[in-house]
């Protein structure tokens, strides 16, 4: 091999050759070779991780080339599991690329995820991401998380040596349909921009420079619209249903993400809206480290986690409660779940809490 091939990446002590080394013997699962997977892997590739698993189940769309920059438009219709693999041999003909044309069910994760050093999420549904997180757990294998829709992106390092894992986070998936990008709308540097990041993360997790650290334990989000970023940090939760447990205990499921359309009864109301209704009863549904970082005056402190717990506090009956989290999603799902508890005087706020703070700002 030309040594010049990794030759500037090389010259940076964050890496090195002794960095060089560990990345050529250390493995990747991408699960998903989408708009994710595709930016993450040819990054990846190139940096020259020694072997690369890749697993996706669909084929190359027309649609998908706008921000799936791994395939060329010779190649729709073509499995991507056939076809990314092809491109990133020819992109490094140095590394290892296993490809599994499937989708990543219960089986496969507990077939593939102890084979491999670091997993790397390219998926869009959350079924797909807690089956990640448990088998990662139960594997003890760190797992790099990305979500992306619009103009907003997420990344995190979970299950990193002792950090918190996704269900720190999310206990349990949220009832109902979230949009995927098909649906959501996504631009596709936005996605090169998660997938780019997360790759830096599986390097970071590699190397293991000092200075040079990932993402552990803390979620980074980014706006595009006004190039805005922020990270909270996820503290790791001692009642959590997955990483508290022993890995024999955890059991590994998967139901994929049916496209059933959340209830579309719950109104949503504006800030301004809002702001209009007189003695309006505020429930905050995010996290306890989301709630930490401010809240609306006067919220009741509730979070999605435990009203899916069946825990749930007298509601007043002659007031309107407006639900908020911190854009708008996860409220949704609550004031469905509050609407089939019989609780009918809710609405949701649109936007949520960013949008609270940039109205009011």
């Amino acid at each position: 091999m030309n040594p010049d091939r990794y030759s500037r990446q090389v010259i940076l002590p964050e890496i090195g050759q002794e960095g060089q080394a560990k990345m050529a013997q250390s493995s990747v699962l991408c699960v998903g070779a989408g708009g994710l997977g595709s930016p993450a892997l040819l990054y990846l590739a190139a940096a020259g991780i020694g072997r690369i698993g890749l697993i996706d189940p669909d084929r190359v769309d027309e649609s998908n080339l706008q921000r799936q920059v791994l395939y060329d438009t010779a190649q729709v219709g073509q499995f991507k599991a056939r076809a990314a693999s092809q491109r990133l041999a020819d992109l490094n003909p140095h590394i290892r690329i296993e490809a599994y044309q499937g989708e990543l069910d219960a089986d496969a994760a507990a077939e593939l995820v102890p084979a491999y050093d670091i997993i790397l999420d390219g998926t869009d549904n959350f079924a797909a991401k807690f089956l990640i997180n448990d088998a990662s757990v139960k594997f003890g294998k760190p797992w790099v998380y990305s979500a992306i829709q619009g103009f907003e992106a997420q990344v995190a390092v979970f299950n990193y040596e002792g950090s918190a894992c996704y269900r720190c986070l999310y206990p349990y998936a949220p009832l109902g349909h979230i949009a995927n990008c098909a649906e959501g709308g996504i631009i596709g540097a936005v996605a090169g921009i998660a997938g780019v990041t997360q790759a830096l993360q599986v390097i970071k997790i590699i190397t293991g420079h000092e200075g040079f650290e990932p993402l552990t334990g803390t979620l980074w989000t980014l706006d595009a619209r006004t190039m805005a970023t922020r990270t909270l940090f996820i503290p790791r939760d001692a009642a959590c249903p997955c990483c508290s447990k022993n890995p024999e205990e955890i059991i590994l499921e998967y139901e994929p993400q049916n496209c059933e359309i959340i209830d579309r009864e719950v109104q949503e109301i504006s800030v301004e809206g809002a702001q209009s209704i007189d003695n309006a009863f505020y429930v905050d549904v995010r996290e306890e480290y989301e709630w930490a970082g401010g809240a609306i005056e006067g919220a009741t402190f509730l979070p999605l986690s435990r009203l899916m717990d069946g825990h749930a506090p007298d509601l007043p009956e002659d007031r309107t409660i407006v639900l908020y989290c911190a854009k708008g999603v996860r409220s949704r799902h609550a004031a469905t779940m509050l609407k089939a508890r019989g609780v009918h005087n809710v609405v949701n706020l649109r936007g949520g809490y960013e949008a609270w703070l940039r109205e009011n700002a």
